[in-house]
């Protein structure tokens, strides 16, 4: 649970100011004696003490109206005035004016020749909306930054009003950028599309600089909540604050929850780990705020990114390629993750969604990564899905499944269209990489094209031994791109090819209160036996509710499942299935989380069956492995299964293979036999109970080999 720090100890002395270090106080504002001014922020409840407050005040810098909470006044005082100061009934609080600083690394400067899209806007299906036409035109965000680069062509065009709160007198304006992060970030939030250097999450959604860092890269507590308040008091439906402290400043607490109550979605970095710094950061650590952190091309938390309950979700922000002043850059932090969520909220603001259901779509439709919540939060962000254009009940979907006949130098990519959605055909492929080198080794493989929803797959034959690899599956239709989720696979001489790869099959009501879960082993790698068993829990209360259940051994892949009772209805549980080899546990395979509930148990179940087609095995040139699988038989007690398979093009030609009775979820094959060498073929699943109840898998293809 995300906490505010307590009201109790707001109301700080002088005194104890002085000597405390509180974040990255200024240097040389402590007292050198008893009548040297002091930079403090005195925070009242009403205007007559802040009035009050400015009387005492040797040089009232600025004074700051936070409605209901109060006033903010921000000065230089002298020691002999701070016991009657802090002794107004009406003071909040008095604290330094600490230093806050930019959460981002600059790497090396990157050569754009033509317009990209970075890795970080295509891993959250920003992209893939932009071929549909969302662009974020009509949502405002603003930059509160070291200003924006008020003559980049990347940005130009999506600029508005920008405010100075620092002002950078050898600009073009006051809210220009003299440091590059403020225009990075920006880059990341909102770039143009304009067939030169790179794409933002969107595309036509108006930018706002507000300078409140200055060239050294810090930014005083006071000017952050200035600029805040300025970005409240406009309007606008996003601030992005890649910046942060370890202090809580009170004073942008204030800002905060200002700019919060006035419809602004508050969006902060997390912070990057240093060797003093372990927590996370203010202003990201307050409950108004998405605190955000940072994960790899791989999916991995960025070594980098800071942990703690206050984590809401994460996105990508390690090597970063962006705008910076006049050119391109690759940054990595903490400070990079934010706009990615920044961008996403202005997409969801220009689709009419309020700020707190873009909030709420944005942590419920994030993608659990299966990091620990403290380190993911929600997970990471998944635009398409919380604008809810992602696929499901027939939308344009892809899936990424396990790597098999993992043999180095080659190996079989596997993935599953979902779903066409509109589209009557897509191609559909592959793209891989070494784990942690994208950029270097990132190499494409196409797998043909499906009319229909199915599995599908393409041999690889370049692997190194030794190795990680990165997959992930993607679909293309009438301009459209969209990918799965990255799966990892090795090559490793230890590990005899291909680690544990499984999958989480959705579970199947049997009575009141009693599920079958379901999972399946899809890649072996080198064991030779793995134990397999479940973990579930109630949605949103893992730590309190963690059970596991332990299912069936199995020395080749397929179909485990297991009966599991006392649960309770109306309730929403989560299953991952897992496997785990029986002589070395630390080689370890997970499926991805799938959701399940109950219904109140009133009434009766009706029967339902459902069937998948695999990928085709053994394939040579005359004969075929046919393989399929029951993945739910509720209230079925038996079905008998089989498969159809054809020529591609000649449905004439189609045969029919009678396989098995199953009493459970389980797998079965059949052989096809006689086929033409040099010939694709068409193979579907089907499943028949003895009342006539029937379910078909999708259509595979598979082609023969030469004779």
């Amino acid at each position: 649970m995300r906490r505010l720090p307590g009201r109790d100890q707001s109301r700080r002395s002088f005194l104890q100011g002085v000597g405390a270090v509180v974040g990255t106080a200024y240097v040389g504002r402590a007292a050198a004696d008893d009548g040297a001014l002091q930079r403090r922020i005195v925070g009242t409840g009403s205007k007559r003490a802040a009035t009050a407050v400015a009387r005492r005040c040797e040089n009232v810098v600025r004074t700051l109206d936070f409605g209901e909470q109060g006033y903010a006044v921000v000065g230089d005082f002298r020691p002999t005035d701070e016991v009657e100061i802090q002794s107004h009934s009406d003071v909040r609080y008095v604290e330094e004016d600490t230093r806050l600083k930019l959460l981002g690394t600059r790497r090396p400067s990157v050569k754009v020749e033509s317009e990209s899209t970075p890795w970080g806007i295509d891993r959250i299906g920003a992209a893939a909306l932009q071929n549909q036409g969302e662009t974020g035109a009509g949502a405002h965000i603003a930059i509160l930054d070291s200003g924006i680069d008020s003559n980049h062509p990347d940005l130009q065009a999506n600029l508005g009003e920008g405010k100075a709160i620092v002002s950078c007198d050898s600009c073009r304006t006051g809210w220009d950028d003299d440091h590059d992060h403020g225009t990075h970030v920006a880059g990341i939030a909102g770039a143009v599309a304009n067939e030169q250097g790179i794409v933002g999450v969107t595309t036509h959604a108006t930018l706002h600089a507000v300078k409140v860092v200055s060239a050294d890269g810090h930014g005083d507590a006071s000017t952050i909540a200035a600029g805040l308040k300025w970005v409240a008091d406009k309007g606008y439906d996003v601030a992005n604050l890649s910046l942060g402290s370890t202090s809580p400043s009170e004073v942008i607490g204030d800002a905060v929850r200002y700019a919060y109550e006035r419809g602004v979605l508050v969006v902060a970095a997390a912070g990057n780990e240093e060797p003093d710094e372990h927590r996370v950061h203010y202003p990201a650590a307050f409950p108004e705020a998405i605190a955000v952190g940072a994960t790899t091309e791989d999916d991995d938390l960025a070594d980098f990114s800071l942990t703690g309950e206050e984590v809401e979700l994460v996105a990508p922000g390690d090597d970063i390629p962006s705008t910076v002043i006049d050119d391109y850059a690759v940054f990595s932090g903490t400070s990079m993750a934010t706009p990615h969520v920044s961008g996403a909220a202005g997409l969801l603001r220009a689709n009419g969604y309020s700020k707190a259901e873009v909030r709420e779509r944005l942590t419920s439709t994030a993608i659990d990564l299966g990091l620990d919540s403290d380190e993911q939060g929600n997970g990471l962000i998944d635009v398409p899905a919380a604008l809810g254009t992602s696929g499901g009940d027939g939308g344009f979907s892809v899936s990424t499944r396990g790597a098999t006949n993992v043999e180095p130098p080659n190996a079989t990519l596997n993935g599953e269209l979902l779903g066409l959605g509109d589209h009557s055909a897509t191609t559909v492929g592959f793209e891989y990489w070494v784990k942690g080198d994208r950029s270097g080794t990132a190499k494409t493989v196409e797998a043909g094209s499906k009319s229909a929803a199915g599995m599908f797959s393409a041999d690889v034959g370049d692997l190194a031994d030794e190795e990680t690899y990165v997959f992930v599956a993607s679909a293309t239709a009438d301009g459209e791109e969209i990918r799965g989720s990255p799966h990892e696979f090795s090559t490793g001489s230890d590990s005899g090819g291909a680690p544990l790869t499984v999958e989480t099959g959705q579970p199947t009501p049997v009575e009141e209160d009693e599920v079958t879960l379901a999972g399946r082993v899809t890649g072996f790698g080198g064991s030779d036996e793995v134990e397999t068993y479940f973990e579930y829990w109630e949605e949103g209360r893992k730590d309190e509710t963690l059970d596991d259940e332990s299912s069936d051994d199995l020395e080749e892949p397929g179909t485990f499942t297991e009966d599991v009772d006392d649960f309770e209805p109306d309730t929403t549980y989560v299953v991952v299935a897992h496997a785990v080899d029986e002589d070395d546990d630390s080689v370890t395979g997970s499926g991805e989380p799938v959701t399940f509930s109950l219904g109140s148990g009133e009434g009766s179940t009706e029967p339902s069956l459902a069937i998948e087609t695999r990928p085709a095995t053994d394939v040579d040139d005359g004969e075929a492995e046919l393989r399929g699988e029951v993945t739910e038989m509720t209230g079925v007690e038996v079905v008998t299964v089989s498969f159809e398979y054809w020529e591609k093009g000649n449905s004439g030609s189609q045969k029919r293979i009678q396989a098995d009775e199953l009493d459970e979820l389980d797998d079965f094959d059949g052989d096809a036999e006689d086929l033409e060498c040099e010939t694709t073929y068409v193979a579907v699943a089907r499943g028949v109970t003895s009342d006539g109840l029937k379910a078909s898998g999708s259509p595979v293809e598979f082609t023969t080999k030469p004779n």
